[in-house]
């Protein structure tokens, strides 16, 4: 299956046989990320997380205890 990433367009390959590519099959409305995109936003939301300023809104009570 091939599937393009929403943030930079790059076009990858995907096993038919992946939970990933099922969900995107079944369910259109799932979009795909690229790995590099998916580990850049995680580093700029945990630099985010350490400023201080972060607030999450709709947060479990689990959530909350690990920060």
């Amino acid at each position: 299956m091939r599937v393009k990433c929403v943030i930079c367009d790059s076009l990858q390959q995907l096993d038919d046989d992946l939970p990933q590519a099922k969900k995107l099959r079944n369910r259109p409305i799932n979009t795909f990320m690229c790995d590099v995109c998916h580990e850049r936003i995680a580093l700029k939301t945990e630099a985010r997380i350490a400023t201080g300023n972060f607030v999450f809104y709709k947060t479990s009570p689990l959530l909350t205890k690990e920060f």
